[in-house]
């Protein structure tokens, strides 16, 4: 027998035959592979390796980035009953799909498998942040970073993988980031490529109590001003697209002779009704702010104008819902009282 030969040869040749080439210790006794068996493999110059406390790579040399990525998640998951598999039978063909409860990827690994350019490859990454329940008994190691929250977001599914909603990778990487070009690339990105919506990344950081740092005051503030702009395109095809009669944009109200009753994003002066995008962030100044928001609506429908509020998000994802909104606003104005006369300046 040479250092090459198994010590079991049934159960490893199974293993090796496996889809996957990263198991746990309870998944590899799972298969009937012993714990002398796995430290005979991975002995120096062995066949296996410990990539991970008790994570192993079933192959010399470096792990692929899918292999890292699986490995973290194996480290970090709450192991169960269908996390640790099952004993593969002499022929069988099925890969061993492994189960990860309470973790998922997040931070710059997450943004790259979600897609962005401005997030690094994963092989150039040294470390992987993987986010946990702030219980969880664990520590960072190796290529794992753990990141711990109270409350865990539901996970997408990327290639097979739990990773977290871009919002909540976001908030993980910049928090880890002090390159403020990095993190405004970061930010603009995930507006502009449509991955979500400038508010719900404000609400993360936020919520991470990031939005006092320098470099990412600035980075929100073209974050903003890019989520404006994006909504605003899609406020104007929106009356294009779905035939509603062109408004004026972008203007003021005033009465006349009077005080200045707001801005609007869009006005139909015969009708008396005013669209205005909701574009609000959700910063320590909100309730302020919502309240402004409020003021301006009552006052704008004491003088008889309706206003219709409309998010971002509601023109991304139900663009066709929001026109008949508006449509039905506009073809009920000749069942209203006449509104006020208001003066209309742009601004």
């Amino acid at each position: 027998m040479n250092h090459n030969t198994p010590l079991s040869p049934r159960p490893l040749r199974h293993v090796s035959e496996l889809h996957r080439r990263v198991l746990t210790a309870a998944q590899l006794r799972s298969h009937g592979v012993t714990a002398a068996e796995v430290s005979e493999q991975c002995r120096p110059g062995g066949p296996w390796q410990q990539i991970l406390p008790g994570v192993f790579l079933l192959h010399p040399g470096p792990p692929t980035s899918e292999e890292r990525l699986h490995a973290v998640l194996l480290y970090a998951a709450r192991e169960t009953p269908s996390s640790t598999g099952v004993p593969v039978q002499p022929g069988a063909d099925e890969p061993h799909r492994p189960g990860y409860t309470e973790a998922m990827i997040t931070g710059l690994a997450a943004l790259t498998l979600h897609g962005f350019s401005a997030s690094p490859p994963l092989l150039s990454l040294e470390r992987i942040d993987v986010l946990v329940p702030r219980l969880r008994r664990l520590r960072s190691t190796g290529c794992v970073t753990i990141v711990r929250t109270p409350d865990m977001p539901t996970p997408r599914q990327v290639t097979g993988l739990p990773v977290a909603p871009v919002p909540r990778a976001l908030a993980d990487a910049v928090a880890q980031l002090s390159d403020a070009g990095v993190v405004r690339r970061l930010l603009t990105e995930a507006v502009r490529a449509g991955h979500c919506e400038a508010a719900s990344v404000v609400r993360e950081l936020n919520r991470a109590r990031l939005l006092a740092l320098p470099h990412v005051v600035d980075a929100v503030d073209s974050l903003l001003a890019e989520g404006r702009a994006i909504a605003e395109d899609r406020l104007y095809r929106m009356v294009r697209e779905h035939g509603l009669p062109d408004p004026v944009w972008n203007v003021d109200l005033r009465l006349p002779g009077g005080p200045h009753l707001g801005g609007v994003d869009a006005y139909w002066p015969e009708q008396a009704v005013a669209v205005e995008l909701d574009t609000r962030a959700p910063r320590q100044d909100d309730d302020a702010l919502w309240s402004e928001y409020a003021r301006k609506r009552e006052h704008l429908e004491r003088l008889g104008i309706t206003v219709v509020h409309i998010t971002p998000r509601k023109l991304r994802d139900a663009m066709d819902q929001q026109a008949t909104v508006v449509r039905t606003a506009l073809m009920a104005s000749g069942d209203r009282d006449p509104a006020a006369y208001v003066v209309v300046l742009p601004r």
